[in-house]
């Protein structure tokens, strides 16, 4: 179980996650930077138990930041993230709210 956990980090629940998962049974996941797609696909299946057609993974970069202050320039930057949107097989659903 904690296999799972290393790979799905969190459902992301925004309104176009939401509408998407509504219309075309696609869910959007933020996972782990290192793993691959295949990874990714057996721990859906295996945390909610619905079969996995597809899973797409997008890549964002960090989010670079500049701010002046009294003591100068102040640069930081937000750490990269993955995204994952798996295409669930017709007829099953993920109900993130039921654990709640």
């Amino acid at each position: 179980m904690s296999l799972v956990m290393d790979i799905l980090i969190k459902p992301i629940i925004t309104e176009k996650a939401t509408n998407d998962s509504e219309m075309n049974s696609r869910y959007t996941f933020m996972v782990n930077r290192k793993s691959n797609k295949v990874e990714i696909k057996k721990a859906v299946e295996l945390l909610y138990g619905v079969t996995v057609e597809k899973v797409r993974t997008i890549n964002y970069g960090p989010e670079r930041k500049t701010k002046f202050t009294k003591k100068g320039l102040q640069k930081g930057k937000s750490s990269s993230i993955k995204k994952a949107i798996v295409k669930i097989a017709e007829g099953d659903s993920i109900d993130f709210y039921n654990k709640i």
